[in-house]
């Protein structure tokens, strides 16, 4: 099995910036993709980037341009460096680790408690 957590949240202002980190533990060599996701106060569930267990990203259109998603050589952490932070960008941000089972039969999905990033002045 695969455990995720996540931290770096906290209250920023607009235009600032902040670093999401998930830590995997685990069967961490299984994982296959990393992605975060967000989840806003009006319960919109959101995908926001991925990272691949070969370094390939993609990003929401929403944040394209101003997150980057990024991993340890490890592979056991995975980033989120969010800039330029709006007040829409207000979520709780969760990180989704998609890894093999123990048999390769299928792939299931690992989830964290979020971590929450508030965006006000």
């Amino acid at each position: 099995q695969v455990q995720v957590t996540e931290s770096g949240g906290g209250l920023v202002q607009p235009g600032g910036s902040l670093m999401l980190s998930c830590i995997a533990s685990g069967s961490i060599a299984r994982i296959r993709a990393t992605n975060w996701y967000r989840q806003t106060p009006t319960n919109q569930r959101e995908w926001v980037a991925v990272i691949t267990n070969d370094g390939s990203v993609k990003y929401a259109d929403s944040v394209a341009g101003r997150f980057s998603i990024s991993k340890d050589n490890a592979g056991s952490t995975v980033f989120l460096q969010t800039t330029s932070l709006k007040s829409e960008d207000t979520a709780r941000y969760y990180c989704n680790a998609r890894y093999w089972r123990d048999d390769g039969s299928s792939l299931v999905d690992a989830w964290g408690q979020g971590t929450l990033v508030t965006v006000s002045s």
